[in-house]
């Protein structure tokens, strides 16, 4: 809790901090300076207030942590835009006529935050291969996490989205948290979870808790409570793994683990990783699937062969995209890595959650391909 009030106490000023730069280099266009009439104190007035009613009006159509994402980014680009225009001043001995370092920060910025927003909204298709010693059949696993319906998509997008990962024909499709969100109605929970009963694969779809799916505000706010989520979802024939093994063709397993804001957040309480393995057949491939990439230590000390996370957005913002995991916060925030014998997989999600823009990453579904070491292809 200390770590995230520092983070929003941190953030709140570096917003307050750039409001008041955009306020001060704002007042260097033409217009503005002839409507100040010479006096600084009016020009920065006049900027503070035009800088104002963006923020607010970015507040009002998207949500107050948009307007922060784009007043951070506007003032970032503005710094950098500055000290280039400043250090080619100096070059070439001469001052431009106009205020060419600000129309440029505005349009860079207005590209970068509508690049973002595209790779927010356009879900793109990620491919690994993995090659286990194990003596597993050839094996092809979609997985998706951080769907968070009803944010970038409701139900008919959702269902776009799976007959895209239909189209591929996996063996399994794994859900990895964070489905449902507090923002998601219920109508639209009941018609995702039916696209996900109507997948057609050989091993089914297996699904695990995020931290938002039992929802923060309790089941009154959005119309559904959790019980009611995974009863939805075993209606429709998805297996909802709670700290529980499933063996699948008496070939490999799935281990669902319930998620770490059982126990950070909800003061609950999860298997360690031996627990879960300690009457499981270890010769067999394990998967293992954990919303929130926080416990690759204990996982490779366990042995288990795959690990599958979502969760980080796959830190969502650049350059701050390794913010997770230089704080602790997070073992991986996007991507593969390699522990031992243990591959950790983290994707980036399918959706998002307030944020509207992906800057540093990109939405994903991911399509695993897992085969033994003697099977090239």
């Amino acid at each position: 809790m200390r770590m995230w009030l520092i983070i929003m106490y941190t953030t709140l000023a570096v917003t307050l901090t750039g409001l008041f730069y955009l306020a001060s280099r704002v007042g260097n266009f033409g217009g503005i300076k002839k409507l100040a009439q010479g006096s600084r104190r009016r020009k920065f007035l006049i900027s503070f207030l035009i800088i104002t009613a963006a923020f607010v009006g970015i507040g009002a159509c998207l949500n107050f942590m948009n307007a922060i994402v784009c007043v951070i980014y506007f003032a970032m680009v503005w710094v950098v835009c500055d000290v280039v225009f400043w250090c080619i001043e100096r070059w070439r001995k001469k001052a431009f006529r106009f205020y060419y370092a600000g129309w440029t920060a505005i349009l860079g910025t207005l590209l970068a935050l509508s690049v973002g927003w595209y790779q927010d909204y356009h879900v793109w298709q990620t491919d690994y291969t993995i090659v286990s010693e194990k003596n597993i059949k050839p094996l092809k696993i979609a997985m998706f996490a951080d769907s968070h319906l009803g944010t970038t998509f409701g139900a008919k997008g959702f269902a776009k989205h799976m007959a895209t990962i239909q189209y591929q024909n996996p063996d399994a499709v794994v859900v990895v948290g964070d489905f449902v969100d507090d923002g998601t109605t219920k109508e639209d929970m009941i018609a995702a979870c039916r696209t996900l009963g109507e997948l057609k694969t050989p091993y089914g779809v297996y699904f695990v808790f995020g931290n938002h799916d039992k929802g923060y505000y309790g089941s009154s706010y959005r119309g559904f409570s959790g019980q009611e989520l995974i009863d939805e979802l075993e209606k429709n024939g998805v297996v909802v793994l709670r700290d529980e093994a499933f063996l699948v063709a008496d070939d490999f397993y799935f281990i669902g683990r319930r998620d770490f804001s059982e126990i950070k957040e909800r003061r609950g309480y999860r298997q360690t990783m031996v627990e879960l393995l300690q009457t499981l057949d270890q010769s067999k491939y394990m998967v293992v699937l954990d919303h929130q990439p926080t416990d690759y230590d204990n996982q490779a000390k366990a042995g288990v062969d795959l690990v599958l996370s979502g969760h980080t957005h796959g830190g969502q913002l650049f350059p701050f995209n390794q913010v997770g995991k230089w704080i602790g916060a997070n073992d991986l925030i996007y991507g593969h890595e390699k522990r031992n014998k243990t591959d950790f997989i983290v994707t980036s999600g399918l959706s998002d959650w307030a944020i509207k823009f992906k800057t540093g990453t990109k939405s994903e579904f991911v399509m695993l391909y897992i085969r033994p070491q003697d099977v090239k292809n």
